[in-house]
Parts: C-alpha cells; sequence; structure tokens
C-alpha cells in the first residue's frame, strides 16, 4: 500500500538541525495552540494536537530521529526501510498480510516505520505442526499502537478502529472496523485487547486478536507517572517569600484557586489529592511541582526596591 511521507520537521516548524531543547520547545509551544481543551474546533484541532505528538515522538527521540534522518530521499524506495520478513514458509500459509491501521492517532507514514507492530508471527512449532498434520492453524495475532490524549485517559473514550490488509498472495485488499473503548484511568503501555480480530484461522482455526498498545500523548503541561499526574508551576519570588493563592490550570481546562505556603523553595510539590488519573479504589492525584521565576528585566524603580532588599535582608543562601 502507499504511504504519504510526514516531514516531522515542518509539522514541528523547526529545522533539520535543530537541537533537542528546540524540538521540546517546539512541541510545547504547537500543542498549546492547537490543545482540545482551549481550541475552538475541537475536532480539527485534536487531529492536529496528535500530528504534533506524532512528530515529536519521532525528532524527540534521538534513536527514532536517527531512523527519520536515514530514510532521506530514498524513504519510499525498497531500500528506504527494512522490509517485513514472512513467518511463514513452503506450503504454510502466509499471514504476514500488508496491514495499516486506521483511527489510533497515528499516520500509516509512522505505523510502517516507528510503530513496531506486528502481525503473522507464529511459533515454529505450531508451524511445522501444520506442516504435519495439515489440521487447524490458529490465526496470528495483531499488533498496533494507539494513541490516547490525557482527556481521554481521565475521561474514557470510544474508538473507531480500521484495519486494512492486503493479501501478499492474490493483492486482495479488506477493511474492518471496530469500536475500542478506552476505558478511564487507562495508562501508558497498557494493550487492549480485541477479541477475534487479528489474523484470520487456517484450516477452521480461530481467528487470532488485535492488541491495541497505548501510547499516552504528550501533553505540554502535564506529566504521568502511573495514576498521578504533575505539572510545573512558574512562581514569583514574593509569592514564594510571603504566601500567595494562585490558579492551576486542571485537565479539561478548569481552574482551581491552589495556596502556596510561606517560604516555599523551588522543586517543592503541592499535593493535590483525586486530581490524578481515574482507577477503581481512589483516583490518583496531581502534583503542582513550584519553579521560581524572576523577571526577564526590571524597570529603575524596580531596581531601586530589589537594591534595598539585598541591602536590609539577611538572607545567605547555602554555598555552592
Amino acid at each position: 500500500m502507499s504511504v504519504e511521507f510526514r516531514d516531522y520537521y515542518e509539522i514541528l516548524g523547526v529545522p533539520r538541525d535543530a537541537d533537542g531543547p528546540a524540538i521540546k520547545k517546539a512541541f510545547r509551544k504547537r500543542a498549546r495552540e492547537h490543545h482540545p481543551d482551549v481550541a475552538k474546533d475541537k475536532e480539527g484541532s485534536e487531529e492536529r494536537f496528535k500530528e504534533i505528538n506524532e512528530a515529536y515522538e519521532v525528532l524527540g527521540d534521538p534513536e527514532k530521529r536517527k531512523r527519520y534522518d536515514a530514510l532521506g530521499a530514498n524513504w519510499d524506495s525498497p531500500g528506504g526501510a527494512a522490509p517485513r520478513e514472512s513467518a511463514w514458509s513452503g506450503s504454510v500459509p502466509d499471514e504476514t498480510a500488508d496491514f495499516e491501521f486506521g483511527g489510533t492517532g497515528f499516520s500509516d507514514f509512522f505505523e510502517r516505520y516507528f510503530s513496531g507492530h506486528r502481525g503473522g508471527h507464529h511459533h515454529g512449532a505450531r508451524a511445522e505442526g501444520f506442516r504435519r498434520s495439515g489440521g487447524p492453524v490458529r490465526g496470528s495475532d495483531v499488533e498496533g499502537d494507539l494513541m490516547v490524549t490525557l482527556q481521554e485517559a481521565m475521561t474514557g473514550s470510544m474508538r473507531r478502529i480500521s484495519l486494512r490488509r492486503v493479501d501478499p498472495q492474490t493483492g486482495h485488499v479488506s477493511v474492518e472496523e471496530v469500536q475500542v473503548r478506552i476505558p478511564a484511568g487507562i495508562r501508558e503501555g497498557q494493550r487492549l485487547r480485541v477479541p477475534g480480530h487479528g489474523g484470520p484461522g487456517w484450516q477452521g482455526g480461530e481467528a487470532g486478536d488485535l492488541y491495541l498498545r497505548v501510547r499516552l500523548a504528550a501533553d505540554p503541561d502535564f506529566r504521568t507517572h502511573g495514576h498521578d499526574l504533575y505539572r510545573d508551576l512558574g512562581v514569583a519570588p514574593w509569592d514564594a517569600v510571603l504566601g500567595a493563592m494562585v490558579p492551576v490550570t486542571l485537565p479539561g481546562g478548569r481552574r482551581i484557586q491552589v495556596k502556596i505556603p510561606e517560604g516555599s523553595q523551588a522543586g517543592d510539590q503541592l499535593r493535590l489529592k483525586g486530581y490524578g488519573l481515574p482507577k477503581k479504589d481512589a483516583p490518583g492525584d496531581l502534583y503542582v511541582v513550584l519553579a521560581i521565576e524572576v523577571p526577564d528585566s526590571i524597570q529603575a524603580q524596580e531596581r531601586k526596591l530589589w537594591e534595598q532588599l539585598r541591602d536590609l535582608s539577611s538572607f545567605q543562601p547555602e554555598a555552592g
């Protein structure tokens, strides 16, 4: 099947020689612009957000970026990527049909070169058993990646997934669509099993299963660790010293007021109980990580006040 090339550098708006920090900065900027929580065009922004995530998934990973850059101008030539090898030989049926996913949040280009999905892999003993007996053989399991946004992980959702196959012998194309339920609280790396939607069985054998491996979309503001969420919060020096009430945006866009204690330090974590990902016994927590920020520039009157504070204060930071 023909696959459309994705220019990840163009999607993030960075030059091909951009370093890691520049790529991360570009991702955060564009992801915020097209985040479904703030964009007016929800459907269009969600697709754009996933496209930006896919680009960052590749360019933000040194090994994947190296593989992507190696494709170069010959990306679609026979030597542009390692061909899939059949797990079958001789008279055993070849179930390694060329397949592509739709609705997973990843493009066909990513699926082909970077997802690591697989299908048609049987153990040698099973294949040998077929050769000897000609009996039923269970169909192969098929795996693919499924991009899940943080909001989907928070609330759960239903996704329509399509699996398009090309029979390597006849060239026949078949398309199968399934509804997949994404449960609230799903985590990175979990696999969703869709029974009976893998490779077809042979000689009366049952069909294999479809497995979708969850890849949580990178969020410009939140990080996940298990069921807990983390987000950085910039705090002015005077708020860290004196304490303050500041607004914090939760997943989904709702804002709440959070108390910054007097004498807060950079790196301090404020625990907001129950604002993490859902789970059966109790939801995870949200940890707000404080980052004390200083102004880039100050006016003459402000400088005088800072100098006055320096002269009056007895505070001495720890020596490095």
